[in-house]
C-alpha cells in the first residue's frame, strides 16, 4: 500500500516503513504528524484518486530529525565583462518516518 501526499509544495509517494526528507516543520523529534492532503491511495489494484484530496483520509508520521542539506553552490557568470557572482545555499529539511496509511 502506497499513497501521495502533499507537503511543503511538494508531493511524495511513500509508504508505511518509508523515511524521507521534506521541507523543514516547526514540531520536536518524537512527536507525529498527520498529513491530510492525499492525493492518491494504491493498495494493489484498488486506487483512490482524490477530487483533489481524500476525504478522511491520511497518512500518519513520526519526525525523526531535523538537519541542513547539501550546499548548492550558485554562480552567475558574464562572459567577456569581468563579472562572477558566486551564492551559497543549504536548505533546512526535516526527516519522518511514516507509520501508517489510512484511506477513507
Amino acid at each position: 500500500m502506497y499513497a501521495v501526499i502533499k507537503t511543503g509544495g511538494k508531493q511524495y509517494k511513500v509508504a508505511a516503513g518509508d523515511t524521507l526528507k521534506i521541507e523543514k516543520l516547526a514540531l520536536d523529534i518524537g512527536q507525529t504528524i498527520e498529513f491530510e492532503e492525499i492525493l492518491l491511495v494504491a493498495d494493489g489494484g484498488n486506487v483512490k484518486l482524490g477530487v483533489p484530496f481524500i476525504a478522511g483520509g491520511k497518512v500518519v508520521a513520526e519526525i525523526v530529525s531535523h538537519g541542513r542539506g547539501k550546499k548548492i553552490n550558485i554562480i552567475k557568470f558574464r562572459r567577456r565583462k569581468h563579472s562572477m557572482k558566486r551564492q551559497g545555499h543549504r536548505q533546512d529539511f526535516t526527516e519522518i518516518k511514516i507509520n501508517a496509511i489510512q484511506a477513507a
